[in-house]
């Protein structure tokens, strides 16, 4: 009697489904860190606009939470293409 090892080709398209939704896990989290970089930037510029009793803070707090997206993106698609 031969002993009973897994089939390569079941490994190989295990791996591709768990690899397809962890890329899909992955990726859909950007459609809430957008968002939330975004607000976190506009309420940091928005209470640095109370604080310092100015009106224009908030543009720079959304300018730098859409950079904050930006680069967790960018640090998602490099730790895929690994």
């Amino acid at each position: 009697m031969s002993p009973a090892y897994p089939d390569p080709e079941d490994q190989n398209a295990e791996r591709q489904k768990s690899n397809f939704w962890l890329q899909f896990a992955r990726y859909s989290q950007m459609a809430f860190i957008f968002p939330a970089a975004l607000v976190v930037g506009w309420l940091v510029g928005a209470a640095l606009d109370r604080w310092l009793h100015t009106t224009w803070l908030y543009l720079a707090g959304i300018l730098v939470g859409i950079a904050a997206g930006f680069v967790e993106l960018i640090r998602t698609v490099l730790r895929d293409t690994k």
